[in-house]
């Protein structure tokens, strides 16, 4: 008997005993019950196929991948466009889908119908491959026709790789006219960057680090010139100065000849002139100019003193001559010397001026040349740019369409044709009943035991009468039947 709610495991054995075909009968009669009702059930057939993403075969160091986005949007954006209306109504036309249902239903709830028979899954990455991207996809379809289950599941892969093939086109197309924009513009900076660098050349044409050698080479040389040049000039003026004190002397006896021509005024010309030769050859050698002039007066004035005699027979006119050619010479050399010293100090100046220019390039190389860098660098840059975008536009350029440089589809098998219903599985059905049937067994009995009302037990009729016991009769009956077994045991 079950108090309060509490039984115990002798209750639930006992009731076993006695109930115990009926959780074999629920099981069993549940068993039927769904293999009958799995077999009135509509049937679904399920195809499949798996599509790869095939990665770009030329490497991106050589061009770049004209689609960017992630293969997970992409292919999130590709289901929306593949199951709207446009384009699977078209399909359903094709198939001839739902020719039944088309009377009484709308276009949209059969398309909405097709796209819940449609599942796209995408494939999990292999286990411990570098690359975690997605591998691919996979294409389901179930429906209650295996053959359009499979025409299905072909349209839709089909479909797959042709918006697939539409959109690495229509990216590679955008792709190219930007990179064409950005190669005119790359190319006009590359123009402006070109001319810059050329008026900087022109401009710093003798500052450039390119001939800062050549810049001291000539340097050092003009030094050289010039110290040569003022070598020379000094010499020119001493000689200038010397053919002004000679001059001046020279006229000066010329003059005190002409007012009194005796020849002892003519011997002591001859004797300084004499003095001044041999203060020349100690100077000089015997081929410079002035000690050839000055031997050249000395035979003048002996010439003079040979012709001394006739003097007072000369007339007026013969005083009155011109000078002698010693004073010519004289002046001629003075002239010599003033246009030498005037070539020497041009040619001065214009040494100092070239060394000038040059200290002056050779102090402003250190800044051309950073402007020269920052230049060069710049123009570098731009040409990089431009020759990386005209790489790319050479290799878009050969055919968008066919070779894009992106994720390609490719079927890895085509569309299975189902054999077998995919739904209902009379197997899963089966089972579910046994395991149903059971649960609801085991349900009956613990019902059965709790509902038992019945007194098994002296304790419990004792708990139920609450009487104390005085005595107990046995069951003469059982008594007797175990007396009897053991009496035949006996007598056996």
């Amino acid at each position: 008997m079950v108090r309060g709610g509490e039984f115990t495991i002798a209750d639930v054995k006992r009731v076993l005993r006695k109930h115990w075909w009926i959780i074999p009968a629920c099981a069993v009669g549940c068993a039927a019950l769904s293999t009958l009702v799995a077999t009135q059930l509509p049937k679904k057939y399920m195809s499949e196929t798996v599509v790869l993403v095939a990665k770009p075969t030329v490497p991106t160091e050589y061009l770049k991948p004209v689609v960017t986005e992630d293969l997970n949007r992409r292919l999130a954006s590709m289901k929306e466009k593949i199951l709207s209306q446009t384009r699977l109504a078209p399909v359903i036309e094709k198939l001839d889908l739902y020719h039944a249902d088309r009377g009484r239903l709308h276009m949209e709830d059969l398309i909405e119908r097709l796209r819940k028979v449609i599942e796209i899954s995408p494939l999990e990455p292999v286990p411990g491959a570098q690359d975690r991207t997605v591998p691919g996809f996979s294409v389901q379809v179930t429906f209650d026709n295996p053959q359009s289950a499979r025409e299905i599941c072909a349209e839709i892969a089909a479909m797959f790789i042709e918006q697939n093939a539409r959109d690495l086109e229509r990216q590679a197309v955008r792709t190219a006219s930007f990179i064409g924009h950005q190669l005119e513009e790359a190319k006009a900076k590359l123009d402006e960057q070109d001319a810059k660098l050329a008026q900087f050349k022109r401009q710093s044409i003798g500052s450039l680090p390119q001939v800062e050698q050549s810049n001291l080479s000539s340097l050092s040389t003009l030094n050289s010139r010039l110290k040569a040049n003022a070598q020379a000039l000094s010499l020119v003026q001493q000689d200038k100065a010397f053919d002004e004190s000679h001059l001046s002397e020279a006229k000066a006896n010329w003059k005190a000849s002409r007012s009194k021509p005796n020849p002892q005024t003519l011997e002591e010309q001859l004797r300084v002139e004499q003095d001044q030769l041999t203060v020349l050859e100690s100077r000089y050698t015997a081929a410079h100019p002035a000690v050839i002039e000055a031997k050249d007066r000395i035979a003048e004035l002996k010439k003079r003193l040979g012709d001394t005699p006739n003097f007072d027979n000369t007339s007026a006119e013969s005083q009155k001559a011109s000078e002698p050619s010693q004073v010519q010479k004289l002046r001629s050399k003075l002239r010599k010397d003033e246009i030498r010293i005037a070539d020497l100090t041009k040619q001065q100046t214009e040494i100092q001026d070239q060394i000038r220019l040059l200290e002056g390039r050779a102090q402003a190389t250190l800044i051309v040349e950073q402007q020269q860098k920052q230049l060069t660098r710049n123009y570098k840059s731009v040409l990089d740019l431009y020759n990386g975008l005209l790489k790319k536009q050479q290799a878009l350029a050969t055919d968008p369409a066919h070779q894009p440089q992106g994720e390609q589809f490719r079927v890895l098998d085509q569309p299975s044709l189902p054999t077998k219903p995919s739904f209902p599985k009379i197997l899963y059905f089966a089972g579910g009943g046994l395991g149903g049937g059971i649960v609801l067994g085991v349900a009956i009995i613990y019902l059965l035991v709790a509902t038992d009302n019945t007194l098994h037990t002296e304790k419990e009729v004792e708990m139920y009468l609450k009487l104390p016991v005085l005595a107990s009769l046995p069951d003469m009956k059982s008594s007797a039947r175990q007396g009897g077994k053991c009496g035949t045991a006996h007598e056996r």
